[in-house]
């Protein structure tokens, strides 16, 4: 134990510290470790209540922490599983390189997946199960560049057809298969889009707790399901990926493993260089309440590790830095020998009686097949806590030198003929010489032992996997628009803000006794800011173990309550974590066979900008749900400035194709947009989710003018119609959204009573759906050319035969409402919020940003002016009459 003999060299009193060694090593040997650890934990505590400050030491030994003869056994048929993963590597390999021997570039992956294929291999077949009659199934996050591995495997299970690998990353024609994980694409094959790294991680831990949150909720039943999410050491460089894992600790997801694959190298180098990778997120995960399983080293070093009874093979593993540990697989056994075990002449010498071949067969933990069992089995059997698996591998493995544990590796996409015959070699795929520059597929036959072996297996798990559900088996009822009917009608006098307005809408749904329980109400902070707290009594707030305080505000009708079956998730300060919760509730009809409505309701500005990957993931994924941007527009949350007011978050939503955003201005426009959408999502089934601003600001609502939900839904409807013109009569269009709506209205009556010009008033919901329906227009009587009659926009169907000019005002920037100028069938002026935001009062604020009441009415006199209509003079005299400051710096500027 020459560890011990360096630490009693340095030891005031070695004599003494031997006993107590030596009494350890008594108990181990009789109790086991386990006594042993509680006996040393109940000493650390005396010690630091004596005031000793003994600091938690995060991180072990640099070996695997499942010793050898606590591995739980395999019960697979190794030789039969080496052959079948063989098979994989090799059709893996052939479907990338395949490709980038085309025209095209398509690129591809080879080195991820050839460095995890047996942390694959493994769960596929003995740990993952599909879902079944009597489970729904565990959920993979799958690594995206590990993609044609997984493509691999379903070509032998008879999933993928032979011409479907022929056309990896060539889907325009609908022949091929994505590049990466994504269900949008696949959709009753990936469960799960990955390959924007960070963003799977922080998904998997929200999806594990939403699995609890249900089962506590009694809505699902607990069948021991598991969320496996697989990433890479470099990958862990993301906030995203790492963010979240205290969340998973607190809570105890004993339903969530992380596999890390840990091969050292980033896609440019390596993870650490200098230092140690594996050792770094042990103490990150230990630290964050993980259970931390290290597979360091395979089978090969465990008669190496058996012989070191001085610790100097430990000690010389912990000081070797992960760029050296790279040099040693890409530089071969006889560097090895000399840079590494010849580091000490001892270590040299257990190594004396091995070839260069047999150091460089050395092999690292994740590429054994038997260490990857016994540290799944280990996960999957442990409670309380979340599993993290930190899988040492080498990237690039079986590549040669082609690209094994060398940088480029990952950029690696074509190989020459004799690395694909050294490839061959290796793993012993039965392909001729003289097939070898075709790269051929190869199927060893429906009827094989392979194929047979691999199939009973999946049999035995439930199916196969990937494999996703479309749509629920049993779609909810919507409620219908009447039950919302008071909301549909005037407030009269009382002024109320369209926050309000989804609140009680909210508040209606949750009454619904089939959607009501299905609600998923999930705030980041700050529910009080919008109005939410009379749902904390009313339905709990969700707390995995419960409230095991009072409340200081328990004497108050809505107190703060937590409960384990409460319905409403309180997030915390997290837009990424709370929108991973969301996506994860709007995603339950596939991954749990069970429909939720979730409402997402946080600071617009703090959304798509902010988590704005992660709203491709939805969308990727396929999410069913609300978001609502609350206090949005650049002028509406008045005193806040420059980073909380939102003037540009439709743009962002209106490029994810399948979002369907909303602006609206009145509770009734809130109340149509949100029972539609609930009836497109649970009824119909379609996937698609919903981004509504809502405003804090209070005004009176007027009834629902007749016959406007179709309108609404579309986008635009006529709010106050001015007649029929009459002869000489000055018109124009009055468009708006959200609370410049009101302005435009006001805008109105001045243009009235000062100019005698009328307008016709029209409410304009959503900019982009009308934006993309007349796209749909355009682009159908493109093609269509010799069509009797064209499709018309219907922007352009509303407008046509009005008079006079369109000015259109939001509280978002000019390229929002600019949109649709291609299908306005007149002259089109737009104003918007474009620059910084201010802190200021919001008429100061609407006057800034020359979208107030005084700037439309200037803008249509402008408009009439350039029309001919008008003239210079009938401008100036605007100008002066609302009092706009000529010199004033353009708000784009300053």
């Amino acid at each position: 134990m020459n560890w011990l003999n360096d630490a009693l060299a340095q030891d005031p009193d070695p004599t003494e510290t031997r006993e107590w060694i030596e009494s350890l090593q008594a108990v181990i040997g009789h109790d086991g470790p386990g006594r042993a650890h509680q006996l040393l934990e109940n000493m650390v505590e005396m010690t630091r209540r004596a005031g000793g400050s003994l600091p938690f030491n995060p991180t072990t030994e640099y070996i695997n922490t499942i010793p050898p003869h606590l591995e739980a056994k395999s019960p697979g048929d190794a030789a039969m599983e080496w052959r079948i993963r063989s098979i994989i590597r090799w059709n893996a390999l052939a479907m990338v390189v395949r490709a980038n021997r085309k025209p095209g570039d398509l690129g591809g992956h080879i080195a991820s997946f050839a460095s995890a294929a047996t942390l694959y291999d493994v769960g596929f077949n003995h740990f993952w199960r599909a879902p079944s009659d009597d489970n729904l199934g565990d959920l993979l996050y799958i690594q995206g560049h590990s993609s044609p591995g997984i493509y691999a495997r379903s070509f032998l299970e008879g999933r993928i057809s032979e011409s479907q690998l022929d056309h990896f990353r060539m889907e325009v024609d609908g022949k091929g298969i994505s590049s990466y994980p994504h269900p949008w694409l696949m959709p009753d094959y990936w469960q799960t889009p990955t390959v924007s790294m960070g963003l799977g991680p922080i998904a998997a831990i929200y999806q594990a707790r939403n699995l609890k949150y249900l089962e506590n909720r009694g809505l699902i039943p607990k069948q021991g399901r598991k969320v496996w999410c697989f990433l890479g050491d470099g990958e862990t460089d993301e906030p995203e990926s790492l963010g979240a894992i205290s969340v998973a600790g607190r809570e105890g997801l004993d339903n969530l493993v992380f596999v890390i694959n840990c091969n050292l190298q980033r896609l440019d180098g390596p993870v650490r260089g200098n230092g140690k990778i594996i050792q770094e997120l042990e103490g990150g995960f230990r630290g964050a309440g993980w259970n931390v399983l290290k597979l360091v080293w395979g089978s090969y070093w465990d008669p190496l590790l058996a012989r070191d009874k001085d610790g100097l093979l430990r000690k010389l593993m912990m000081e070797t830095v992960d760029g050296e540990y790279q040099n040693c697989k890409a530089f071969g056994g006889a560097y090895t020998r000399e840079n590494f075990f010849g580091k000490y002449p001892e270590t040299k010498a257990m190594v004396a009686n091995l070839s260069d071949d047999d150091i460089w067969r050395l092999n690292r933990g994740g590429h054994d097949p038997h260490k990857v069992y016994a540290a799944y089995h280990a996960a999957v059997n442990h409670e309380g806590q979340p599993t993290v698996i930190l899988a040492k591998t080498v990237k690039g493995y079986g590549m040669g030198k082609a690209g094994e544990s060398l940088n480029p590796t990952h950029q690696t996409k074509k190989l020459d003929e004799e690395d694909v015959a050294a490839f061959r070699d290796r793993f012993n795929i039965p392909v001729e010489v003289e097939q070898l520059s075709k790269l051929p597929f190869y199927h060893p036959g429906e009827k094989s032992e392979e194929v047979q072996y691999l199939k009973e297996r999946r049999a035995e798990l439930g199916g196969y996997l990937p494999q996703r559900r479309v749509k629920a088996s049993k779609p909810l009822t919507a409620p219908k628009l009447e039950v919302f009917e008071r909301l549909l009608k005037s407030t009269g006098e009382r002024s109320n803000s369209t926050t309000m307005s989804f609140v009680q809408a909210l508040n209606i749904t949750l009454r619904d006794k089939q959607v009501g329980p299905r609600c998923v109400p999930i705030v980041a902070d700050e529910a009080r800011t919008f109005g939410m707290e009379g749902l904390f009594r009313q339905l709990g707030i969700y707390a995995p173990k419960g409230q095991k305080y009072k409340p200081v505000d328990a004497d108050q009708l809505m107190y703060y309550r937590e409960d384990q079956t409460g319905q409403v998730l309180e997030e915390g300060i997290t837009e990424a974590g709370a929108f991973a919760s969301w996506m994860a509730a709007a995603t339950s009809y596939s991954t749990n066979d069970l429909q939720l409505m979730p409402f997402y309701i946080y600071y617009s500005m703090f959304g798509f900008q902010r988590i704005g990957d992660s709203a491709w993931q939805a969308a990727d994924m396929r999410s069913r749900g609300f978001l609502l941007g609350a206090t949005a527009g650049r002028t509406t949350l008045n005193g806040e400035g420059l980073q909380h007011e939102d003037g540009h978050s439709h743009l962002l939503a209106s490029a994810i194709p399948n979002c369907r955003s909303y602006d609206p201005t009145f509770g009734y426009e809130v109340v149509v947009v949100l029972q539609h959408g609930m009836q497109r999502m649970l009824e119909e089934q379609v996937d698609e989710y919903y981004y509504l601003t809502l405003m804090n600001e209070s005004y009176p609502h007027p009834d629902m003018p007749e016959g406007a939900a179709e309108g609404i839904i579309k986008g635009m409807y006529l709010l106050k119609d001015a007649g029929k013109p009459k002869k000489g009569e000055l018109r124009v269009q009055l468009m708006g959204s959200g609370t410049i709506l009101r302005e435009a209205i006001a805008a109105a009556e001045l243009l009235d009573k000062d100019f005698g010009v009328t307008a016709d008033i029209w409410s304009c919901p959503s900019f982009t759906e009308l934006a993309r329906d007349g796209e749909d227009a355009i682009r159908h009587n493109r093609l269509h050319p010799e069509a009797k009659s064209k499709r018309q926009p219907y922007v352009t169907e509303l407008l046509s035969g009005r008079q006079g000019p369109a000015i259109a005002a939001t509280d978002y920037v000019r390229s929002f409402a600019n949109q649709i100028r291609e299908f306005v069938p007149m002259r089109y002026t737009v104003l918007g919020t474009d620059g910084f935001g201010r802190s200021d009062t919001r008429e100061n604020l609407r006057r800034f940003f020359e979208v107030d009441r005084y700037h439309i009415a200037h803008a249509a006199i402008c408009a009439l002016a350039d029309e001919g209509k008008m003239n210079g003079k009938d401008v100036a005299r605007a100008i002066k009459e609302y009092k706009l400051d000529q010199d004033k710096p353009n708000p784009l500027t300053v």
